[in-house]
């Protein structure tokens, strides 16, 4: 994760002049209601006004049979369907009794009336309206409110027959807030938000004809006086940076993937395939990769990304955080916007779309999302009423310095609120299968990553962050109990306890761990030259030891290839021939390993750089043999792990794997079997990490039956030497290191043979 060191100036908060689009209007006293889709505006007309235009005039045959009515407006009477408007917003109110009098016959009063209903007052600049009831209160200050998102925030609604937007924020401590934007030309004091008289920090109001697609802010007053400007916390929109202003905005899309949402249960089981591609939306391809600044859009980027990953064989994508996010070199981890998918890339609507464009695929998606720190910009969250808000007060809680960031305090039930509901947000309202929470170690230790003396102990004396601990496990209860058929995946490096198991045992809850023991352990390995590899054969297998401990993802991700940790294929050693070798080798060994797989974009081919979030991936390196042997390869091994139940079905389950040989430490051949829920479901797997092959190789099986080569890295169709087996192995009856049975086969150089047993 890198730093986002990038403050937004002055002029990025408030929106120049040049840029504004309307200037404030005052609310008319005859407000023309307009339907939200579009049609023509309604019609409204003053009985009164008829009469004194002539329009009122009766004959004198008629006049007997006149009445007297009080002058009145109403609106022309449609149904709710036909005006796009909530028939709820358009009950009538009594109008108020007028001066004066104008003498019409009934069939004209008539005829007014089914032309237009009752007038409403004239309302002021803002309208006390609120979407809270006092429940909602209770569950906010407790901490376990996860609908927030459908109060806090800009809301179109119609308030006595007015369209308008309806805004809330949470400011405890300010001493005055207003909302500026577009509608009043950026002004302070003109439409001042109302504090709600239940000390909640509340701060609301309806704004008359705030339509959609404005740009609005925060204006704060601090008790000491310091104005702030801030964005929304609940904004669903905002402008591409370096801009800063949130948009009011109304989600519209209509989704199409009822059939992945009913069968999605099975797809993201615990029993079931688990592939995960990750990638960064701006810089997995590029209209120009000289071009930093150029982005395709969220339609663009489907249209290209869906059929490749489909091909791959993957099952779910995980994208980098796509919350709003002011720094691109943040990777989108220092967020602003947490209600927002970022607009470098479109429309929250658009991103919707793409998500419903894999789901219609068969393909999940998994947002990382950061719940552990947030930047210090000054539209954001970092004292947003001018005190410590969102953040710990005490900076040895607060302040994280390997990101130069702040903590979210867990200990206030406001805060925990916001981030619950802003997971749920994602689950709900963009139909996301998952969430990989990003940084949970930094989260839950006091002392993550700080010095002894700069952090405080929690009320045992403890390094614990029992706080943030009954925050997760609360939030992944909720989650399960709400969207039972979604995973929760947790980023932790540390060997806290149950992670990845129920809170009712004592837990965190997550359905998933990321095994970073695995991968630091593997990487190491697989650096090493392959002549003294059999020394560190225990470092190898020591995973084993606890792999069944939690529910284990095996993550080679983005954290690899950065900060001069080189590319996936340059940790290999050896000639050029022998890096791919080895590479294949390692895919072998990550997609035969018990738990489910994550990889980084680009490390499917043999990336020849480190990944740089300014340009594109190397596709150019495709027209090489080598490159493209290392894709067919996952590709191959892809389909293998989804199509063979071995190597899914019992992936959390102790009973699924078996050592089989471990004694050639020499020639750093390691032998082990997968197996399934069925007795005809097992794999052998044979890795070889030395560049020797071998012929007539012997290993001792508990199967009489035969076996079937299903994949061996060292194909000639992925640049390999072509040491496979093509024949049927045949077990016979032959006792061999310790096993009844013996089978030989060819054992290819930095290769892994998969078996399969008939």
């Amino acid at each position: 994760m890198a730093t986002a060191k990038k403050k937004a100036s002055a002029e990025e908060q408030a929106t120049p002049a040049t840029e504004k689009k309307a200037t404030p209007k005052k609310a008319a006293a005859k407000p023309a209601a307009t339907s939200t889709d579009g049609e023509e505006p309604v019609k409204k007309r003053s009985v009164a006004k008829k009469a004194a235009d002539g329009e009122g005039k009766v004959s004198a045959a008629k006049k007997k049979k006149a009445v007297q009515v009080e002058s009145v407006e109403v609106t022309v009477s449609e149904t709710a369907s036909e005006a796009g408007i909530d028939g709820a917003a358009r009950k009538k109110k009594a109008a108020p009794k007028a001066k004066k009098t104008a003498t019409i016959t009934p069939s004209e009063t008539n005829a007014a009336l089914s032309e237009t209903p009752t007038t409403f007052r004239e309302l002021g600049a803002v309208e006390p309206f609120t979407l809270f009831s006092a429940k909602d209160i209770e569950l906010f200050q407790a901490g376990r409110h996860y609908g927030l998102y459908e109060k806090f925030g800009a809301h179109a609604v119609t308030y006595e027959g007015v369209e308008g937007t309806y805004f809330a924020v949470w400011a405890p401590s300010a001493a005055f807030v207003s909302v500026v934007g577009e509608f009043n030309d950026w002004t302070p004091h003109t439409h001042t938000l109302l504090p709600r008289w239940d000390n909640s920090g509340i701060w609301e109001g309806f704004v008359p004809n705030v339509k959609q697609g404005q740009l609005y802010k925060y204006f704060i007053r601090a008790e000491s006086g310091e104005e702030l400007w801030k964005g929304d916390p609940f904004a669903r929109y905002w402008e591409v940076r370096p801009k800063t202003a949130s948009i009011t905005y109304e989600a519209g899309y209509k989704w199409k993937d009822k059939k992945w949402m009913d069968g999605r249960a099975q797809k993201n089981s615990l029993k079931s395939p688990y592939t995960v591609y990750e990638v960064h939306l701006g810089s997995w391809r590029k209209p120009d990769p000289n071009e930093a600044e150029v982005f395709y859009t969220y339609g663009e980027i489907a249209e290209k990304l869906v059929p490749y990953v489909k091909e791959m064989g993957f099952t779910h994508v995980e994208l980098m955080p796509i919350s709003e996010h002011p720094f691109d070199g943040s990777w989108g981890y220092q967020q602003t916007g947490y209600y927002a998918p970022t607009s470098r890339y479109g429309t929250p609507d658009e991103f919707m779309a793409f998500v419903d464009a894999f789901h219609q695929a068969g393909i999940g998606v998994i947002l990382d999302w950061v719940a552990s720190h947030f930047p210090y910009d000054d539209h954001g969250l970092f004292r947003f009423d001018g005190s410590h808000v969102y953040e710990y007060a005490d900076m040895r809680k607060g302040y994280h310095p390997d990101w130069n960031s702040y903590v979210f305090n867990y200990a206030r039930g406001e805060v925990r609120s916001f981030l619950g509901s802003n997971a749920l947000y994602w689950l709900d309202r963009f139909h996301v299968d998952g969430l990989r929470v990003d940084a949970v170690a930094s989260m839950i230790h006091l002392n993550y990553s700080r010095k002894e003396g700069t952090w405080e102990p929690n009320e045992h004396g403890g390094p614990e962050n029992l706080e943030a601990i009954t925050f997760l496990k609360e939030l992944n209860e909720e989650i399960y109990g709400r969207f039972p058929d979604v995973q929760t995946i947790a980023e932790e490096s540390t060997n806290f306890y149950g992670v990845s198991r129920p809170v009712f045992l004592g837990g965190l809850g997550f359905g998933m761990k990321w095994m970073m023991g695995w991968m630091n352990d593997t990487l190491d390995y697989f650096k090493r030259d392959p002549y003294l590899r059999k020394y560190y054969q225990d470092h190898f297998t020591f995973s084993l030891m606890y792999a069944y401990s939690e529910n284990f993802m095996l993550p080679l991700s983005h954290d690899e290839v950065v900060h001069g940790k080189s590319p996936m294929l340059y940790k290999m050693p050896g000639d050029d021939w022998q890096k791919c070798a080895n590479l294949r080798l390692l895919y072998a060994y990550m997609y035969t390993h018990p738990g489910t797989k994550l990889l980084f974009m680009g490390d499917e081919f043999g990336q020849t750089t480190e990944w740089n979030y300014k340009t594109e991936l190397n596709w150019q390196l495709l027209e090489h043999k080598t490159h493209k042997g290392i894709q067919q390869f996952v590709k191959d091994i892809n389909h293998l792990y989804t199509g063979t139940p071995a190597l899914y079905q019992t992936q959390f389950d102790v009973a699924g794997f078996e050592w089989i040989g471990l004694s050639d430490r020499d020639n750093s051949v390691i032998v082990y079997a997968r197996k399934g829920e069925s007795d005809k479901e097992v794999l052998l797997v044979v890795l070889n990490m030395m560049p020797n092959a071998h012929e007539e190789y012997a290993i001792g099986v508990p199967w009489s039956r035969k076996w079937k080569e299903v994949l061996n890295s060292d194909d000639a169709k992925y640049y390999g030497s072509g040491v496979v087996n093509t024949g049927p192995i045949e077990s016979y009856e032959e006792t061999y290191n310790g096993q009844p049975y013996t089978i030989k086969l060819r054992v290819p150089p930095l290769g892994a043979t998969i078996l399969k047993l008939q």
